[in-house]
């Protein structure tokens, strides 16, 4: 199996729920779950990485405070190089709603002073050569994002593939979050994006044909995923083919990193080297185990009994 790792933005999850309507501002309302956990988009899909039993590298910073120390300790020796940032670490409050949605409410914190040296002081680009490497959280590690095309370099001196997953940015998709994203998928060999960062960033309707038009920015021989939750995953291939594979109905319990888990379900079996159809598989049979699950479970390491087509 080709190495992993995953690079970005690991902090704290306070999860409350489910709330309907929105509460009167002055009021109270009693919730039914409460639930305290690792989040961020690396931390998600390093989770999954460890439920599935799969091997795997984390680079990561947090706060100086006891929410930092226990983000490291959920980590073990895996967070032993982490750096420790002067700030408060990042908290997210995520109300839950009914229908499966959910509302954050996320502070800064040490997110945006995560950098390439901090990457440098965590990863061996030697012993992940020929792996991949997620990156993710574009929009929250400031510092890093900046560098990107540093680490791009880096990526490429030691044969690393990146695995890009932006997450939404803050400030929505503007002209020059465009911009950045399609930069970054010059030099990205698999992209992992959902349905409406993926239609938003190329400016059409269509799932299939937005993620053939960014699919076109990418280096020859990359992946263009396109998560689509309960409508399964598709993705434009490494020939130009479009694969795609349908997600099986659950009771859905908490969609909290449901695509994070996914990119961990699709990168565990691509660096198997499976087919791009079972990759897509896998990664909806992760993600929809995950979410329909409490508390989580995410299968094993070669889930992948989705149909596909």
């Amino acid at each position: 199996m080709k190495p992993l790792a995953v690079i970005g933005n690991v902090n704290i999850d306070l999860i409350l729920g489910p709330a309907t309507p929105w509460p009167k501002a002055g009021t109270e309302i009693i919730v039914d779950h409460d639930e305290l956990r690792v989040g961020g988009q690396a931390g998600n899909s390093a989770l999954a990485w460890e439920g599935l039993g799969v091997d795997y590298e984390i680079s990561a910073n947090v706060g100086s405070d006891q929410f930092g120390r226990w983000l490291s300790e959920a980590f073990g020796t895996r967070s032993s190089k982490w750096p420790v940032r002067p700030e408060g670490t990042t908290l997210s409050v995520g109300i839950t709603h009914p229908d499966g949605e959910r509302t954050f409410f996320t502070t800064r914190g040490h997110l945006p002073r995560f950098s390439f040296a901090d990457v440098l002081a965590v990863l061996d680009g030697d012993r992940l050569s020929g792996g991949y490497a997620l990156l993710c959280g574009a929009f929250l590690t400031d510092d890093l994002t900046r560098s990107y095309d540093a680490l791009f370099d880096w990526a490429d001196e030691h044969r690393i593939t990146i695995a890009l997953d932006t997450g939404w940015p803050l400030d929505g998709w503007t002209k020059e979050n465009c911009d950045a994203a399609r930069r970054w998928l010059c030099r990205c060999g698999v992209a992992l994006m959902n349905e409406v960062e993926t239609t938003t960033l190329a400016a059409m309707d269509d799932p299939a044909q937005a993620a053939r038009a960014l699919h076109a920015l990418m280096p020859d021989g990359a992946v263009f995923v396109v998560k689509r939750g309960p409508d399964g995953a598709l993705a434009i291939d490494a020939g130009g083919d479009l694969v795609s594979a349908t997600a099986r109905q659950v009771t859905v319990v908490d969609t909290i990193g449901a695509g994070d888990v996914f990119n961990a379900g699709f990168l565990a079996a691509v660096a198997r080297s499976e087919p791009i159809a079972a990759c897509l598989a896998a990664g909806t049979a992760v993600a929809s185990r995950a979410i329909s699950t409490l508390p989580r479970s995410y299968g094993t390491a070669n889930a992948s009994e989705e149909d596909v087509r």
